[in-house]
Formats: C-alpha cells, sequence, structure tokens
C-alpha cells in the first residue's frame, strides 16, 4: 500500500530559514529525505551554511541562498538557481516573519503611543513577506501542477491578543489570505496545488523573549496568563509543529487545502 506519508524527494524551501522554528523544521525536513532550501538574509550566512554542512554531513541535502522576502528581485533570482539544481519546487514553507519591540503597546501607554511605521514594517513583513515569495514560487508549481504552500499563521490569527497590535493584524490577514488563496489556486490550476497554514502556539523564540522572560530568565505575568489559558499547561517547543507540517506538505492531506491548523496545546479552543 503506498505510504501517503513518504515526501522523500520532495524539494522544501524554507524562507526564515534561520530562526528558532525555521532551524527545526529545516532539519527536520531534511532527515525526512528532502532536499532543503534555506532561504535567509545575507547576516544569516554563517548559521545558514553551518547548518547545511551539517545536513550533507549526515548524507542528506540541503542548500543555503541568501534572500529578501521583501525583495521580488531576490526571489526570483532564488527560485531560477532552485529550479538549475532540484529541477522543481514541491513544498513553500513560509516561515520568515517576526515582531519588533516598538510595534508593540505597552501596558502603560495606549493606542496614542502607538509607533506607526514599526507597526506598518511589522504587518508588511508578516503578510507581504508571504505573500511574494509566494507569487514567484508558487509560477514554478503551477507547472508541475502540485504542491504545497503552507504559511505560519498565529493564536493572534483566530483572535486578537494585547499588545501586539500591528503582529496581531499581519497574521489575521495572512489565515485570511491563506483560505483565499486556497480557492484561487484550486479553481484556477488545479486540485493539486494547495494551500494551508499552521497556527503555532507560544513558542518562547528570540522575537517573544521580551514579553515572556523578565531579565533574571523568570517569566512574566503574560507569560502566566498564557500558560493558564493553556490545557497542556506549558509552552509548546518548535519540534512539536513538525508533524503537522509533515501532514501538509505530504499526499495524507492531498484533499485539504484552505485549512489553518491550530497546534497550540488547546489554547484556542480553551475557555476556563
Amino acid at each position: 500500500m503506498e505510504d501517503l506519508f513518504d515526501i522523500r524527494g520532495r524539494v522544501v524551501v524554507v524562507t526564515g530559514a534561520c530562526g528558532v522554528l525555521g532551524s527545526t523544521i529545516v532539519d527536520y525536513f531534511a532527515a525526512q529525505g528532502c532536499k532543503v532550501v534555506l532561504l535567509a538574509r545575507e547576516h544569516s550566512r554563517q548559521k545558514a551554511e553551518a547548518a547545511v554542512a551539517a545536513i550533507k554531513a549526515r548524507g542528506e541535502e540541503a542548500m543555503f541562498l541568501p534572500s529578501d522576502v521583501m525583495d521580488e528581485a531576490s526571489l526570483c533570482a532564488d527560485r531560477e538557481e532552485i529550479l538549475k539544481t532540484y529541477g522543481s519546487i514541491d513544498v513553500l514553507l513560509n516561515c520568515a516573519g517576526g515582531n519588533l519591540a516598538a510595534a508593540n503597546v505597552n501596558p502603560d501607554g495606549n493606542i496614542f503611543d502607538m509607533d506607526i511605521e514599526a507597526t506598518r514594517k511589522v504587518f508588511e513583513l508578516n503578510l507581504f513577506g508571504a505573500i511574494l515569495p509566494t507569487r514567484v514560487f508558487a509560477q514554478a508549481m503551477v507547472r508541475s501542477k502540485k504542491a504545497s504552500i503552507i504559511n505560519f499563521c498565529s493564536m493572534s490569527s483566530f483572535r486578537p491578543l494585547s499588545r501586539v497590535c500591528g503582529y496581531g493584524m499581519a497574521k489575521s490577514a495572512l489565515a485570511s489570505w491563506t483560505q483565499w488563496l486556497a480557492g484561487e489556486m484550486a479553481l484556477k490550476f488545479g486540485d493539486g496545488i494547495r494551500v494551508n497554514a499552521i497556527a503555532p502556539g507560544f513558542i518562547l523564540t528570540n522575537q517573544n523573549r521580551s514579553l515572556l522572560t523578565n531579565e533574571d530568565g523568570s517569566l512574566t505575568e503574560r507569560s502566566h496568563k498564557i500558560i493558564g489559558h493553556t490545557p497542556f499547561g506549558r509552552f509548546l517547543e518548535p519540534d512539536e509543529m513538525c508533524g503537522a507540517l509533515h501532514y501538509l506538505a505530504s499526499d495524507a492531506s492531498g484533499a485539504v487545502t484552505g485549512t489553518i491548523l491550530a497546534v497550540d496545546g488547546g489554547f484556542n479552543t480553551f475557555s476556563i
């Protein structure tokens, strides 16, 4: 019987490949026998090249390309290099994103203190940082008529969270974009091009550390509220996202499109 979860040999492109979550994802898909392309900013070159070297030392396949998800010309150059090397693009993981402290509204502030420019930057990175790579890499995907695009939403895609105004707006917009694009791609290019997203729960990363931990490493009041609202009673680990991503990347989810899969320890559905 066919193994619907077998993704060996697939070309997997990961934006934001050097972040805490991106690095874990890259390592996982390489271990599954995929050919993994790490896309990250030039300043992450040393980290990306070390990751590629470690993957190749295990006998697996990976390559790094310096990239800017907000620069369409850069992405087009990456696409051509990927096609030249591997011949296809089977899975796109739009993992790039993040927040800026200046785009948050602090407890002692209010809407009138919002840094509009920082908020705009966060919004554009998290929304257009997925739209632009999709526009570029999907051009190769539609030619093969079979591919999976996976976006990274958030708990703030489902409900507004205090403080993270720009980030929350962008992630809710990304959820809408995911659902719209799923229908658009299927109607225009056939049922082989699928678009889904995962919505990770709360993972302690470099980007949210200042919100979730104090300078001494102890948990902030915000962290205690999050954990108190999470039935699992803890923060999640990056590798706990990998099973959901594997499913969405594989033929096991061949009839699944437009879905936002929460991997959150129960946070989104918990009331009291």
